[in-house]
């Protein structure tokens, strides 16, 4: 593998070149698929990582006990600490203080993949940049699982690993099985549920088309937030299922459409 010429090719065309690499990792040669997985690993997770990390909305004003670092006293809530001190004729101690602080939404995600059907290059890579994306999100609070007629985690919520690991097992992904949305957003549901983020988001990865299963409607409904990541070519069922659940729809055509659906999504 002459990496050189593969930097060359990825700057030319980046999403053919990430569509080969993945390719590669499902090669016969296990040298070939070991090392290509290295360096589609490195390559998704750089890529992740260009995106500054950042929580959506403005937060909500909490009380806190105040120490050095606190800038807002809050006068109300700190009034018998005040009160006290001032009857003692001596200044306040500053575990007698209260102040405000803005605290930020925390966001818990949950990548729902459909592996139905074949696993090409395109899809390989678009599930390891999303992948890697939610590592670099949301680093203690995300879930991946892979989805056809049965529901298989990758990682679950709260759960510690590398996403160096997590990002080569989704690239060693084999195609297989009918598709069961209403499983895989039930699986998804049951994850997050545990999770005490101000902010749950499901993402599925899938043309959303339903060969297996109950209607998966009713529970998209149920979810705080679903975001549809469908392939611009099939695009569809999708469509039906956000317009039916109120879901967001992103139509990706390629590794990086995805990355970029994927910033928008989790500001």
């Amino acid at each position: 593998m002459d990496s050189a010429a593969f930097d060359e090719y990825f700057e030319d065309a980046p999403d053919a070149a990430l569509e080969l690499l993945a390719k590669m990792t499902q090669a016969t040669d296990r040298r070939l698929a070991a090392l290509s997985r290295r360096l589609a690993g490195r390559l998704v997770l750089d890529l992740a990582r260009t995106g500054r990390a950042r929580s959506r909305g403005i937060g909500r004003l909490t009380t806190v006990k105040a120490d050095d670092s606190s800038s807002d006293l809050d006068i109300d809530a700190s009034l018998e600490g005040l009160v006290s001190a001032r009857s003692e004729r001596r200044p306040p101690a500053i575990d007698e203080l209260m102040a405000s602080r803005w605290e930020r939404p925390q966001t818990a995600i949950c990548l729902l993949i459909d592996r139905s059907g074949s696993m090409s290059g395109e899809r390989l890579a678009s599930a390891a940049l999303a992948a890697a994306v939610c590592a670099w999100r949301a680093p203690k609070d995300f879930a991946v699982i892979a989805f056809s007629s049965r529901a298989v985690e990758m990682k679950g919520l709260g759960v510690s690993r590398p996403p160096e690991a997590l990002v080569s097992e989704v690239l060693s992904l084999q195609g297989r099985g009918t598709t069961d949305v209403r499983l895989a957003l039930r699986a998804a549901q049951g994850q997050l549920r545990s999770s005490r983020a101000t902010r749950r988001i499901v993402i599925l990865l899938s043309d959303a088309e339903v060969t297996k299963g109950g209607d998966p409607v009713p529970l998209a409904r149920s979810l705080q937030e679903l975001v549809i990541l469908a392939p611009a070519d099939e695009p569809d069922h999708a469509r039906e299922l956000a317009r039916l659940s109120g879901a967001r729809l992103a139509e990706v055509g390629g590794p990086l459409s995805v990355l970029d659906a994927l910033r928008q999504v989790v500001q």
